[in-house]
């Protein structure tokens, strides 16, 4: 049951960065110009009839935050009474401190009037929370804690890891093109202004040329480690399932992107690569994490007990 409450709260994650998606995709963000308050009302009396244009993205996405807010408190809570393992019941408590964290960023991001560095890190931030309800959906799983046989590939766990973290760099960069307003600063695809390498720079084509490039470097990573576990691990339904899921999602990524370039800007379109760049993050991590099961902590071995015949303390043997 604890298992499949942290795996709910993960799954409520994902829909609160589909919801900020959508606040950044329809500029909504400073349709409520005020924080913690909603036009000086408390956020949750706010009168539905006011949920019009742009109010209706941003003050849904509060609601959900302070969801997930709340929902987080009750992980932690219930992680610390009934899991024995300290760095999990650590790692309940970390999650709430980012999701706080997460909180305030958001309520700076307006009263600041939404400066990209500060937007940057709030959208970071979410990522990084999302990887921690991850986390804990993947290590509370029977799984995990029964798994008598774990993965020992250092070469896996190298290719894997370096992996994820491109990934979430890739989203970071993401985030700065988004939030720079660079997302159409290259206006065709797969070229650039019909070249390989763009003939004119500014800030904004930099920033847009350097996420292309980016997603180079995920594709080939994705690709190799997808290729490692299919090749030395066929058998490991553990590995490769996430691993055929993470190339399906890179595809559909790249996809996204191209139809985003293509079809031009769309409130949807425009949030539907920051969702499924967080499922790619979150499979890569489940990778990650299971080839890392044998170092997080001892295996789970059955205790068998002595019989009487055999145990010492039966027949008076000292120690």
């Amino acid at each position: 049951m604890h298992h499949r409450y942290a795996t709910f709260v993960m799954l409520c994650t994902v829909l609160l960065i589909a919801a900020g998606g959508m606040v950044t995709s329809t500029g909504s963000g400073l349709s409520v110009p005020d924080w913690p308050t909603t036009y000086g009302w408390n956020m949750f009396t706010f009168p539905l009839k006011h949920w019009v244009g742009g109010i209706r993205y941003e003050h849904s996405h509060r609601l959900i935050a302070s969801t997930v807010g709340l929902l987080t408190v009750i992980l932690a809570l219930w992680t610390w009474r009934v899991e024995p393992r300290r760095w999990v019941r650590r790692l309940g408590f970390t999650a709430l401190g980012a999701v706080i964290l997460q909180g305030l960023l958001g309520g700076i991001t307006v009263l600041f009037f939404l400066p990209p560095a500060i937007s940057i890190g709030h959208a970071g931030l979410a990522q990084l929370f999302f990887c921690l309800t991850v986390t804990m959906a993947v290590v509370t799983s029977p799984r995990w804690k029964n798994t008598v046989d774990p993965v020992d590939d250092a070469m896996l766990r190298r290719v894997a890891a370096a992996t994820t973290a491109m990934i979430y760099v890739q989203i970071l960069l993401g985030a700065t093109m988004r939030h720079n307003d660079a997302g159409m600063a290259i206006p065709d695809f797969p070229l650039a202004f019909g070249r390989l390498i763009p003939p004119v720079w500014n800030a904004k084509v930099a920033i847009h040329f350097a996420h292309r490039v980016g997603a180079l470097f995920v594709s080939f990573g994705i690709l190799a480690t997808a290729a490692h576990v299919f090749y030395h691990h066929a058998r490991r339904m553990e590995l490769t399932r996430p691993a055929f899921f993470l190339v399906f999602l890179v595809m559909v990524q790249v996809t996204l992107g191209a139809f985003v370039i293509w079809r031009g800007k769309s409130s949807l379109l425009n949030t539907a690569p920051v969702v499924n760049g967080a499922l790619v993050l979150g499979t890569s991590l489940t990778l990650t994490l299971r080839t890392f099961r044998l170092g997080f902590e001892r295996l789970v071995q059955p205790i068998v007990q002595m019989s009487p015949a055999r145990s010492p303390q039966m027949h008076g043997a000292r120690p």
